[in-house]
């Protein structure tokens, strides 16, 4: 697996620093098991923020520091050795294993989900043990589309199984989608199987149609 979307730098950076909301952070964990890439730059993050740290000796971090460490990153990219993907599982334990940093959230299989209709082919499953924003899955079946909407605040969602179009581009296993309040878009499920992916946001969504928006309170999203 190759993701081709991923985590904003700012999104790694934050994780480094251990200062994302826990059900981002759950997200973001679930995207490193799978993708090199990122895990090379969290490991250059960590390394410059451990410089910074001991350049301060000890005083407050300056106001734009988080910014500088921002830049080197961008700048230098992911120079450091990789550490090794995590080694496969067995494929009859993968086909039904949910991501071992999602399962503390929602168990360990997927055949063991109890899903919520939203609407005709949607469904989902919210965890209710985060303390800091909102954590869910979300199963849309094949060729069926999510109402038109954008976001109060930020959402981060990790593509578990099959993939979706929108106006941003193509998202299959892996890929992240990092949004916030500017982006509006309408995920359309591609022919084949379910997509399955996580989703983390930190305010409700905003929905274009009047349907949506009146179910939304039911559902809390």
């Amino acid at each position: 697996m190759t993701p081709n979307h991923h985590p904003d730098a700012s999104t790694l950076l934050a994780f480094s620093a251990g200062a994302l909301p826990e059900a981002f952070a759950a997200v973001v964990a679930a995207h490193l098991d799978v993708c090199d890439e990122c895990r090379g730059q969290l490991a250059l993050a960590d390394r410059i923020g451990g410089h910074l740290l001991v350049q301060q000796d000890g005083a407050p971090l300056a106001d734009d520091a988080r910014e500088r460490l921002r830049a080197r990153v961008l700048a230098e990219g992911a120079p450091l050795p990789r550490p090794p993907a995590p080694p496969a599982s067995p494929a009859t334990a993968a086909d039904d294993a949910l991501p071992r940093t999602l399962q503390p959230y929602f168990g360990r299989r997927y055949a063991d989900l109890r899903w919520r209709m939203i609407g005709p082919g949607i469904h989902y499953v919210r965890a209710d043990r985060v303390d800091d924003g909102h954590l869910m899955l979300l199963r849309t079946a094949p060729g069926r589309s999510v109402p038109m909407h954008t976001h109060g605040g930020s959402e981060l969602t990790l593509i578990l199984r099959g993939a979706y179009r929108d106006a941003i581009g193509h998202f299959a296993p892996g890929d992240v989608a990092d949004l916030d309040s500017d982006v509006e878009h309408q995920p359309v499920t591609v022919p084949g199987v379910p997509c399955i992916c996580v989703a983390a946001t930190d305010a409700p969504l905003r929905f274009s149609g009047w349907m949506a928006r009146m179910l939304q309170p039911l559902f809390k999203l």
